[in-house]
């Protein structure tokens, strides 16, 4: 009944989607997610402690946008202290990050200049008049005036006092924004479900959305599509889904599960067409895909963790289950696998091998040896890098980090880990390290609180993945590499750190990092009542491993280049499934 209550719900929400894209004044605005110029992420709704938003359109081409530029600084500058959001929006399909950067430099502005590639934004804003000027009323998000700056500050007047803006739309004489998928909503309703939205959807999300996945909902049919329409539109507008969150800018991630600019302008302008089912089958309704425990095959060693009682509600501790060691003999591992029965109920796991249990983890998070791999929702597990592997003694035991999380009922969590050896002895051992700093500490009511753990490497090394870590209060996260030659290069960036979500960012190509390579994580937190996760504002977080406290914790998978699999355990064995 609940799903068919939010069914119901956003089907109402669907059918007023034919005025999504003719914003006036009144009109209330969506919520969305840009990035700006430096990589920062920006949120619309998480602005509702301010008295009022502001956007401009812009276009480093257009004259009269950037002449508008320094009207808005000073409006910027004028209405600060009283809460007013000054921003801009660059739908430009011409605008680079850079060219913004250095058209920002000669402007002297430091206004924050949202990028819209895709211009979903600004197509849903109408916001196609560069140096236009948009009002957004925060307390209940409507657009309280669009016109030129010149008229900006006596619609905040209006706006803060609380009045209606006498002259809330005025025409813009800005350049025209060139928008060629605007007003082709004739065309965006011959989008075919069958042969484009739902072949995405499988391929993409119902790996998750599926019975026993860890979707709040199943797609198994286009009713149900259409029914959370909305729903999805609101996800995908904000980033939300799919769940990849490394700023595109920076590297490249052979495991990226994010749409591509087509499949996300396809699906979103589909849905504000009124999500038509148009002719042919039912993908979804066809699907006959299963999904076995096991998606490498069966394991050669199969762990099972004791029993755990989740209770309904409540916060639970991290458990640290130490599973003695049932072989006789070295391993080694080329991969791991992870099966909760109820996966729902288990946030993620972390594997280790160690020969003194549970004991002196947090030394042997740096020691870059220990770590087995790590379970989280929506990863696909798969073989270590090639031609690499883990060395697992025999007088190791299996010890795991888990962190279960209730659900609203009760139940017993089993969970099987399947370990998956090597045939020959790896050419190389995998090594990992976490950058780390236990002595942190996050002052109350802050927004963005930065933190640092740094690590230099002594000898080259061969980086093959990142994993940035915090809790709660964690809001973004970014590695940066400081090389013996002078130069940085930013090797990932996480504008928008969900804990939800603890993705683990596999380079396409590894990367070299030289010796006296100094990497340098950094985690940016909230701890402020604007952080919606945030269990208390009102007090000072340290270092801890339940969920209510703060770590910064930058895992790194790497290989050094002049070590082999013989130098590292020269009496390793190979090993075997007899």
């Amino acid at each position: 009944m609940q799903q068919l209550r939010w069914i119901f719900l956003a089907l109402l929400a669907l059918s007023a989607s034919a005025n999504a894209l003719t914003k006036k004044p009144g009109d209330r605005v969506d919520n969305f997610r840009l990035l700006d110029q430096q990589g920062m992420s920006h949120e619309l709704y998480y602005l509702s402690d301010m008295k009022a938003v502001v956007l401009m359109a812009h276009d480093t081409s257009c004259k009269a946008s950037r002449e508008s530029v320094a009207q808005l600084s000073q409006l910027r500058d004028q209405y600060k202290a009283r809460g007013v959001e000054v921003l801009m929006l660059d739908s430009s399909l011409n605008d680079t990050r850079d060219l913004i950067i250095e058209d920002a430099k000669k402007l002297n502005s430091s206004i924050p200049v949202l990028l819209d590639p895709l211009q979903l934004i600004g197509e849903s804003l109408n916001a196609n008049r560069a140096g236009e000027v948009l009002v957004v009323n925060p307390k209940d998000w409507t657009l309280a005036y669009r016109g030129p700056v010149k008229h900006a500050a006596d619609a905040l007047d209006a706006t803060l006092a609380g009045a209606s803006v006498k002259k809330a739309s005025v025409r813009s004489k800005g350049c025209k924004v060139s928008m060629p998928e605007r007003n082709r909503e004739r065309a965006h309703a011959k989008i075919s479900y069958e042969k484009t939205i739902a072949p995405m959807l499988v391929d993409n999300c119902v790996a998750c959305h599926r019975q026993g996945g860890i979707g709040p909902w199943q797609m198994t049919s286009y009713d149900l599509v259409r029914g959370f329409a909305p729903m999805i539109r609101e996800v995908v507008r904000t980033e939300r889904m799919p769940p990849w969150h490394a700023d595109p800018h920076f590297g490249t991630f052979s495991n990226n599960r994010s749409l591509s600019d087509d499949e996300v302008k396809a699906l979103v302008h589909w849905i504000e067409a009124g999500a038509p089912r148009g002719k042919g089958t039912d993908p979804l309704t066809e699907l006959k895909k299963s999904w076995p425990e096991w998606t490498m095959g069966e394991p050669d060693l199969v762990l099972e963790v004791p029993p755990f009682a989740v209770p309904a509600t409540g916060s639970i501790p991290y458990q640290t289950p130490v599973i003695k060691n049932p072989l006789g003999r070295d391993i080694w591992m080329k991969a791991i696998d992870f099966s909760p029965s109820n996966r729902s109920v288990v946030h993620h796991i972390l594997g280790f091998a160690s020969s003194a249990g549970a004991n002196g983890l947090l030394q042997q998070l740096t020691a870059s040896r220990s770590s087995l791999g790590v379970y989280v929702p929506g990863d696909v597990p798969h073989a270590l890098p090639q031609d690499t592997g883990v060395f697992i003694p025999k007088d190791s035991d299996y010890v795991f980090q888990i962190h279960y999380t209730s659900n609203g009922k009760a139940t017993t969590e089993v969970t099987r880990i399947g370990i998956y050896f090597a045939k020959e002895p790896p050419k190389f051992p995998l090594r990992s390290t976490v950058l780390l700093d236990p002595r942190l500490k996050i002052p109350a009511q802050t927004k963005a609180h930065v933190a640092t753990a740094t690590r230099t490497f002594q000898r080259d090394a061969l980086i093959y993945s990142l994993m940035p870590h915090a809790h709660m209060r964690g809001k973004a996260a970014q590695y940066t590499a400081h090389y013996p030659n002078g130069k940085e290069e930013v090797l990932l960036s996480v504008p928008k750190y969900d804990f939800n979500w603890q993705t683990t960012y596999e380079f396409a190509t590894p990367k070299l990092l030289p010796k006296g390579t100094r990497l340098v994580y950094t985690t940016t937190y909230d701890n402020s009542p604007q952080n919606k996760a945030n269990p208390d504002p009102s007090i000072e977080v340290r270092w801890g491993e339940q969920t209510w406290q703060e770590m910064i914790y930058g895992d790194v998978r790497f290989r050094y280049l002049d070590e082999t699999a013989e130098v590292e355990t020269p009496k390793a064995k190979v090993s075997s499934t007899q």
